[in-house]
């Protein structure tokens, strides 16, 4: 690795490590604040399936042969590689959590493609030895939760033999929660990372990354303003008796109660997209 390359990864740890959660915040939460509700992901994967129209979609897409293969990366319940199940002949779903590949599972049984479906429960790159290697590497909203990038973003590319596609929101998804974080415990989040420092760190690695923003729909919504705010109040490490407070929080924000999507609504994502060095560019 190149001493700009080093110094680039070090730098997507160290501002991703800024968004811990201070230890005697921890220690006080009454509950685990890592927990999302599954129901968002299979939801979201559904209606993904459907669409097939957004720019990681197409940027996957268009180099993807028919029957060919699909990895796919921090699965969920599959938004990122459901959609291409109609062209795909095999997609191979990597997650650690169990219950999201049994929903990704579900609704590959319920989608009207041919595509046959493996899972893998495991982090990536721990479990990347046992994974085979796809046409088409996908990998939606993880880059956040990576904290040493080299190797991740590696064995994406080893993986790939077309390209590899990865989503991402323009900068960490929990920034639109810093005011709650000030508000409640005076805790001052950071500004990075983002997409755009992920893109240059790939792209020392000696591939040409490909680099799209758009325009997108919510990725989270609610089934109710009381879910909203319990899920709030657990990345808070706040008691349920701060409910009240947190719901006039979130009002103030602008979180209509009758219609409550997730904080950060219209922030644009973004689509990096590379081929494997063997095959040089962006793949296009």
């Amino acid at each position: 690795m190149t001493p700009t390359s080093e110094r680039l990864f070090a730098a997507w740890r160290r501002d991703l490590s800024g968004w811990g959660v201070p230890e005697e915040i921890l220690a006080a939460a009454p509950e685990p604040p890592w927990t999302f509700p599954n129901r968002v992901f299979a939801e979201r994967a559904e209606r993904q399936a459907v669409q097939r129209a957004e720019p990681s979609y197409r940027r996957a897409e268009e180099v993807l042969p028919p029957g060919g293969s699909v990895l796919d990366v921090g699965s969920g319940a599959g938004a990122a590689s459901l959609p291409l199940a109609t062209k795909a002949s095999l997609i191979t779903a990597v997650d650690p959590d169990p219950g999201m590949l049994r929903a990704l599972a579900d609704l590959a049984a319920r989608t009207p493609a041919g595509a046959r479906v493996e899972t893998v429960a495991g982090r990536w790159p721990d479990v990347a030895a046992g994974v085979p290697t796809a046409d088409v590497v996908v990998c939606h909203h993880v880059l956040y939760n990576v904290m040493d990038l080299r190797p991740f973003v590696e064995a994406l590319t080893a993986h790939a033999r077309a390209r590899v596609v990865v989503e991402m929101t323009d900068h960490h998804p929990l920034e639109p929660m810093s005011p709650l974080w000030l508000r409640f415990h005076g805790l001052a989040r950071p500004s990075g990372p983002s997409a755009a420092e992920a893109a240059e760190a790939v792209s020392s690695l000696g591939v040409e990354v490909g680099v799209e923003r758009w325009g997108a729909p919510p990725l989270h919504t609610y089934e109710s303003f009381e879910e909203m705010v319990a899920y709030h109040r657990r990345r808070l490490c706040l008691p349920a008796d701060a409910d009240p407070d947190i719901g006039a929080a979130l009002q103030e924000m602008g979180v209509d109660p009758d219609h409550p999507v997730g904080l950060g609504a219209g922030r644009p994502l973004v689509t990096l997209w590379w081929a494997p060095p063997a095959r040089g560019g962006t793949g296009r």
